[in-house]
């Protein structure tokens, strides 16, 4: 669990370095070409952010599967059982983990499926969202180096 706490807290910390890096970009003197350059930042923020949100969902599902079957009162999965009422977990017969998409999902013997933690959702889109951003962003950073070699090369011939 430290472990994964301590890679989120590395991107998180990445992500902001990248981040001043983007607003590096509003002082003079910034580099040249400047609008690459700002996308190429801008991208690897979201990168950054995006390693973040998901590291911290990952080691969450994996706290959960290590904490099954691991001594005394861990069967049924503790993070199936903890925090919810007897109504809810009656029935419970196993769990189902994925890390892509993040998920922990509880199973009652009816089939029935509750999730054990609702923070996977948002962690999910979030992570989706910013490595969806970062692309983009990239894809804009080499298209727009791309337009800037064609025009310097129709200004040459």
């Amino acid at each position: 669990m430290l472990l994964g706490l301590g890679l989120s807290a590395v991107c998180a910390v990445g992500a902001l370095v990248a981040a001043a890096g983007v607003v590096a970009m509003a002082f003079p003197g910034r580099p040249r070409p400047w609008a690459t350059r700002l996308l190429c930042r801008a991208a690897a923020t979201a990168a950054w952010a995006a390693a973040a949100v998901y590291s911290l969902g990952l080691f969450s599902v994996l706290a959960s599967e290590q904490a099954f079957g691991d001594g005394a009162d861990s069967i049924p999965a503790p993070a199936c059982r903890d925090g919810f009422d007897a109504g809810t977990r009656q029935g419970l017969s196993h769990h189902r983990s994925s890390y892509l998409p993040l998920r922990f999902d509880c199973v009652r013997d009816d089939g029935s499926v509750y999730s054990s933690d609702p923070d996977y959702v948002w962690m999910n889109r979030a992570s989706a969202s910013l490595a969806l951003t970062a692309a983009l962003l990239a894809v804009g950073a080499g298209h727009a180096s791309g337009v800037r070699a064609r025009k310097k090369t129709a200004v040459v011939s």
